[in-house]
């Protein structure tokens, strides 16, 4: 376990503009949720960010910004979670492919690489300490975390970054709305659930956070653990999982406070969520958070983002609420999402 000392969030959402907990939201009505980017000056040399795509300003950007809402000058490790790695970079190296043979550019070769958002942050810092990227679809960011907290436990780190980055493009977002992934039509984010249609509403977001082995006066809460789980086969039965989970740190279902499921909309697997928490957390609160930032493989990190802030903050603010009910009390938060019923994760916090 670790606490969460800062935080840097570039999302749809103006995370980036103010540090104030979703004190204004943004609707839209769209196919997708992009990112309200800040200006990059602040925090990248112009020179440099003229041949960074935009995924890389925005990794870079994120996590300065944790870094400095930590006063973290050097992190002991840097770790980063990516579901795709640059799409838009990527994209233009298979476009010029297709093209008339000729000499390529290398650098938006070079930058679709999946480390490069690691490697990158670490150029800036000159930071050369721990250094690893995670590309495992909707568990790339729990593993960075994961990875993380053992490098607290076992003591080879006492700061760590730990971010979660995916971006979206059009020939993306049409490309795998032919396999019903995401909605067929533009939708507006803060009636989403009103929809009832299949597919989820896509997104994108960079979010870094210092994790530290020490409480400080920044801390947002504690990061109890994170777990992984596959439901192969439809083996997995969450029932057998949790006891052991929360049990670890002497917690039981009665003592979770407010449970955050991933809803994103998609008529067809959004009921896995609901059974869930009326299957084992009746009665409790329950928060989603997935229409402000939309569905990406890394969207935990937005939910991270909110469980911290709701916990440091102990404010529960309304748009995130599934019913008009407050928690007796903020102390144990529970995130858990899944992605289309395969891959499902946990993550417990705690308030300090």
């Amino acid at each position: 376990m670790g606490y969460i000392n800062g935080i840097g969030l570039i999302s749809p959402q103006k995370t980036a503009e103010t540090k104030e907990f979703l004190s204004e939201v943004t609707e839209y009505t769209s196919d997708y949720l992009k990112c309200i980017e800040p200006v990059y000056r602040s925090y990248i040399d112009p020179m440099q960010s003229r041949r960074m795509s935009r995924m890389m300003k925005m990794g870079i950007a994120s996590a300065r910004m944790s870094l400095a809402d930590a006063d973290c000058r050097m992190p002991d490790a840097i770790i980063t979670g990516t579901g795709l790695g640059s799409v838009e970079d990527t994209e233009k190296i298979l476009g010029e492919l297709t093209k008339d043979e000729r000499f390529l550019n290398p650098t938006p070769f070079i930058q679709s690489t999946y480390n490069t958002i690691s490697s990158q942050v670490a150029i800036q810092l000159k930071c050369h300490n721990y250094n690893s990227t995670y590309v495992h679809r909707t568990f790339s960011f729990e593993s960075g975390l994961i990875d993380g907290l053992m490098q607290i436990d076992e003591q080879t780190a006492m700061n760590v970054l730990a971010g979660a980055i995916d971006e979206m493009s059009l020939n993306h977002l049409g490309i795998t709305r032919r396999v019903g992934q995401w909605k067929m039509e533009p939708v507006n984010n803060l009636s989403l659930l009103e929809t009832r249609t299949p597919g989820a509403l896509a997104g994108e977001g960079a979010a870094f956070f210092v994790i530290g082995s020490e409480k400080q006066e920044s801390t947002y809460a504690e990061l109890k653990d994170v777990a992984t789980c596959i439901n192969f086969n439809n083996s997995f039965r969450p029932g057998s999982f949790l006891p052991g989970f929360l049990g670890k740190h002497g917690l039981s279902d009665n003592d979770i406070d407010l449970v955050i499921l991933g809803l994103n909309g998609d008529c067809k697997y959004d009921p896995v969520y609901m059974e869930f928490a009326d299957r084992y957390f009746p009665g409790k609160a329950r928060g989603w958070y997935k229409h402000l930032c939309g569905e990406y493989h890394t969207a935990t990190g937005f939910g991270l983002y909110v469980a911290a802030n709701i916990l440091k903050n102990q404010v529960y603010p309304d748009i995130l609420k599934l019913k008009p009910t407050n928690p007796k009390r903020l102390k144990n938060i529970l995130i858990y999402n899944h992605f289309r019923n395969v891959n499902h994760s946990f993550i417990l916090v705690q308030g300090c």
